[in-house]
């Protein structure tokens, strides 16, 4: 039955594309727009068109991301069945080589260079000199005399970059961005890179933070997972690590020591890549990775683009709370989803809660662009320890706040085991009042395999999902095109040994704590869920 199964993969394809064209052709009737050009770069902090705003807008449209979702899993199932095994299997354990090559990319500036050379693109001379002539300003390059790149090598890497549609090679050795690297420009000039590379973070989108928060410490410990997983007493040096977030400094750890023909053992793949017994959160606040520290902040901006635009506004009824309901983004950094709702709703106040390190560099990370927000008192952050009871809280305006509306978690669980999950829910519950709501902001993974569950509920009801139906030829997650939940699900364990969770592992973790679940909201064919729960 393969045919069959590849012809119906194949006309999946065809109706999702059908589907996108009807919404782009139904939104403009009168001057139908095309859908968006993979040639085509497009900048976020530019200035564009109308009509080039619409056409990337509805790339959001519910319709056309459910249909994306099936054209992208399609795909990947068809090019899998029919591709020779040994190609896909390269193409897939080598995959780190382009993940690597796209981190070079951020880290050079490239993108920021192409931006500004246009689509007529720049010789791969040209780029080198204007790479080079960037790190001059870098506090932590090496002179230019001591690097090995040279422009041949910068057209192999950049070459691969094109031939995975990451780049075009416009003509031989000239290069261009397009769609996908346009994706990371950070939006700052040239100039302005040569004058403070430090700043490169400040006031974006945070995508380029991510790509080089990923490419650099966690390329690094995932490529040890197998090593943390399978100890070989040959290659580890350290005994257990001390997990805690709130570990000691590292003058107060004791010295790590094994005998001979012992197993060590470390916390995460994490440790043993960085040869650290610290957590990775007590790790970045080390002095020599404020850089690393600063960008994480940033990075967790950009963890928005797995949502649709502004999809925390649809993932509660905020515009159901009183007036003067109180917010508290549990562990939320520097405030890069609460600031939406606090921007969108003038009746919630917010409190973001962090470690201290986090919360005394939080507003001024923002730059201006929020100075009368803060000024107002609506958002503020203060530091908490969210493993201790939740401290008393009084807002200047509100006066003593017994219990707030919403905890919101987002991004947190997935950081820690659930032993500790559950502590950190606990603490909360107890400071709940009656009409106190959780708001859980976390990838829920379906599983990969067509059983019952995926298309219905135990009542006959549909459940949060299905992605799709039962005849589909598709996995019932939608495979491939939505695998990057399962990547950061990897992710999560190399740098924490923690991981995301089915909504049922989450339902049920909450409930030893306390909490039950009463609503999931997601987009449609999205592993993204915000989850509501209620003190029991």
């Amino acid at each position: 039955m393969t045919f069959t199964t590849l012809r119906a993969l194949h006309a999946a394809i065809g109706t999702a594309i059908d589907d996108i064209e009807r919404v782009y052709r139904e939104r403009t009737p009168n001057d139908p727009i095309e859908f968006p050009s993979l040639d085509e770069p497009y900048y976020y902090a530019a200035q564009h068109r109308p009509e080039e705003e619409l056409a990337e807008a509805l790339k959001g449209d519910p319709a056309v991301a459910a249909a994306s979702k099936r054209i992208v899993a399609a795909c990947g199932q068809l090019a899998t069945t029919v591709n020779k095994p040994w190609y896909g299997l390269m193409e897939d354990v080598q995959a780190g080589q382009f993940s690597a090559a796209i981190r070079f990319l951020e880290a050079a500036n490239i993108v920021e260079i192409l931006r500004e050379a246009g689509p007529e693109g720049l010789h791969v001379r040209e780029i080198y000199r204007l790479v080079l002539d960037l790190r001059a300003n870098s506090k932590t390059a090496t002179t230019a005399d001591t690097v090995p790149l040279t422009p041949a090598h910068l057209s192999h890497i950049l070459r691969l970059l094109a031939t995975g549609h990451y780049l075009r090679e416009v003509k031989p050795d000239i290069f261009a961005n397009n769609r996908p690297s346009s994706y990371i420009d950070s939006g700052k000039t040239v100039a302005q890179l040569r004058e403070a590379p430090e700043k490169k973070y400040n006031d974006t989108d945070g995508v380029a933070a991510f790509v080089a928060l990923t490419g650099d410490e966690a390329l690094k410990f995932i490529s040890c997972l197998t090593e943390w997983a399978l100890p070989d007493k040959r290659s580890l040096r350290r005994t257990d690590v001390n997990f805690d977030y709130r570990a000691p400094p590292p003058e107060a750890l004791p010295a790590a020591q094994t005998t001979e023909g012992q197993v060590a053992r470390y916390g995460a793949p994490f440790n043993l890549a960085l040869n650290t017994q610290l957590g990775y959160f007590p790790w970045l606040e080390l002095p020599e990775n404020e850089d690393r520290f600063v960008r994480f902040g940033h990075a967790m901006t950009g963890t928005r683009q797995w949502e649709i635009k502004n999809q925390i506004l649809q993932g509660f009824s905020w515009e159901d709370l009183p007036q003067g309901s109180v917010l508290v983004d549990v562990g939320g950094g520097i405030g890069a989803q609460s600031i939406l709702v606090a921007q969108a709703h003038p009746h919630i106040h917010v409190v973001v809660e962090d470690r201290e390190q986090v919360v005394s560099t939080a507003q001024s990370a923002w730059g201006p662009q929020y100075a009368e927000l803060f000024d107002s008192g609506r958002m503020s952050w203060r530091p908490r320890d969210f493993f201790q009871p939740w401290p008393a809280l009084t807002l200047p305006a509100l006066g003593p706040i017994a219990a707030p509306s919403v905890f919101l978690l987002r991004l947190v669980l997935h950081d820690w085991r659930d032993e500790d999950c559950r502590k950190i829910l606990s603490q909360l519950r107890g400071a709940a009042g009656p009409e106190t709501k959780l708001l859980i902001g976390d990838m829920l993974l379906p599983n990969a395999c067509a059983d019952e569950a995926a298309y219905e509920g135990a009542d006959g009801s549909a459940v949060t999902f299905p992605f799709v139906t039962k005849e589909s030829p598709l996995l019932p997650n939608l495979g491939v095109a939505n695998i990057h939940g399962y990547l950061i699900d990897i992710m999560m364990m190399g740098m924490f040994d923690a991981k995301e969770r089915t909504e049922d592992e989450m339902a049920a973790l909450a409930l030893s704590a306390g909490w039950k679940f009463v609503e999931v909201r997601r987009t449609p064919g999205s592993m993204w869920a915000y989850t509501t729960a209620v003190p029991v």
